[in-house]
């Protein structure tokens, strides 16, 4: 059974093993379960209950990632998206006054358009459609992302009215926590400890809680809690329309942050083969589909592929049992949450600022002599961080390409598709402006 495994997950070809891959899954985890209280916490302003919610965003982690490590055997964690769930909160719920259990019909429908666009092949080409000097860029782009969520999370920067953003106290206990596990973890990388992340998340946390620092609430908690959202979305709603652009935006946005995160790990993981392509790539998109439908279905919002996966592929992860193994750590978090509570963002924001800066080795894989290739490649890496989302570089960067061959007299280098996607692009900055 064990070498059936092996052969499955292809551990002789891409020389991992076990031991790595469940460290490697363990470490993903740790740098996705803020997600566990973050999106409850965020989607009960908009009237859901906390608790029910908690159930579910486990629940749809766990099916989207053990899919997607059984399906696509990669190294990829799924869980409900960061931006996607404030949207849901503050403009469709708050913004809009649209009942919560509308807004749940929404993210269902936009799955199911997912699955047509999988079913038919669209989404793989658009995938491939974006040109291959930006995908460096996008991985690029991810790697400063990461890293400055890691900063602002443990207040080692944090936004200012004058500056934009600036240096946090770094006398504050979690700003002083995050930067001695950003020491001992870089220490734990220099001396080739392959376990360096998580071991270095577990140490962090340990400091953190002798110095006071780990806040740990433990609450009654049942699985039963996620009967108060299961199947409660209320699709009708979603058919009038006032509700079309709300669809659109969870398309639109998920599509372009999915995709945009599987070419950034996928440059980190090394999973294009020679002709550019992800083996199994349709598979891939299609747990992203499913991921997205089961999770309205529980009662979140959209599920999408994470960034922090990189983590786990920096960790040594390489095949589908890094996904799985995250996948079943979620599932025991149903049952442990308050203990999952109890790791701090400064002990994950050093895994995720180290994951950064390996990740910044893509920029040279780019020609910066070449102003057609160079300016399209700065815009999404500089646009990814700056505007907190994925798809709004991704869009910049491919927008700023097509406008550039253009002038350069290679319009007619440029493909259908590409024309295609830019138009949407620019039809989505001007009809819906930053949303």
């Amino acid at each position: 059974m064990r070498e059936r495994l092996e052969r499955y997950f292809e551990f002789e070809r891409l020389n991992t093993t076990w031991k790595t891959e469940i460290l490697a899954g363990c470490t993903t985890f740790l740098t996705m379960a803020y997600i566990v209280f973050v999106n409850p916490s965020i989607l009960e302003q908009a009237g859901m209950p906390f608790k029910a919610v908690v159930a579910a965003t486990c629940i749809s982690a766990a099916f989207g990632s053990i899919l997607m490590g059984v399906l696509a055997r990669y190294p990829v964690a799924m869980a409900p998206g960061m931006g996607l769930n404030a949207y849901f909160t503050y403009s469709v719920v708050q913004g809009m006054g649209v009942p919560w259990q509308a807004a749940l019909g929404a993210v269902f429908l936009s799955g199911v358009i997912f699955f047509a666009l999988t079913a038919g092949g669209i989404r793989e080409l658009i995938l491939y459609s974006i040109p291959r000097e930006l995908y460096a860029a996008v991985a690029v782009g991810i790697g400063l992302f990461i890293a400055l969520i890691g900063l602002t999370s443990a207040g080692i920067v944090h936004s200012d009215p004058s500056t934009v953003l600036k240096l946090g106290d770094l006398r504050e206990g979690p700003a002083a926590l995050a930067l001695f596990g950003l020491l001992l973890t870089a220490a734990l990388m220099v001396w080739r400890v392959r376990a360096a992340m998580l071991l270095g998340v577990l140490a962090t946390t340990a400091v953190g809680a002798v110095a006071g620092l780990v806040q740990w609430n433990p609450t009654m908690y049942s699985i039963q809690e996620i009967t108060a959202t299961a199947f409660a979305l209320d699709v009708g709603r979603v058919l009038k329309p006032d509700m079309f652009h709300v669809v659109l935006v969870f398309l639109f946005v998920n599509l372009f942050d999915d995709i945009g995160t599987l070419v950034g790990v996928g440059k980190k993981a090394n999973l294009f083969d020679a002709q550019g392509r992800i083996p199994r790539a349709n598979r891939m998109l299609f747990t992203g589909a499913a991921a997205t439908t089961f999770g309205s279905l529980a009662g979140t919002s959209t599920v999408t592929h994470y960034i922090e996966s990189a983590a786990g592929v920096v960790a040594g992860g390489r095949t589908g049992v890094t996904a799985i193994v995250t996948g079943l750590l979620f599932i025991a978090a149903m049952f442990v949450a308050p203990l999952v509570g109890a790791i701090p963002a400064a002990a994950t924001a050093p895994v995720l600022i180290l994951v950064g800066s390996l990740m910044i080795s893509h920029a040279g894989e780019i020609d910066w002599n070449e102003p057609a290739i160079a300016v399209p490649a700065f815009l999404t890496i500089i646009m990814i961080p700056l505007t907190f989302s994925i798809a709004n570089g991704l869009a910049i960067g491919f927008i700023a390409h097509t406008l550039l061959r253009i002038f350069k007299g290679e319009a007619r280098q440029v493909s259908w598709l590409v024309y295609v996607l830019t138009a949407l692009f620019l039809a989505r900055f001007i009809f819906l402006g930053g949303e």
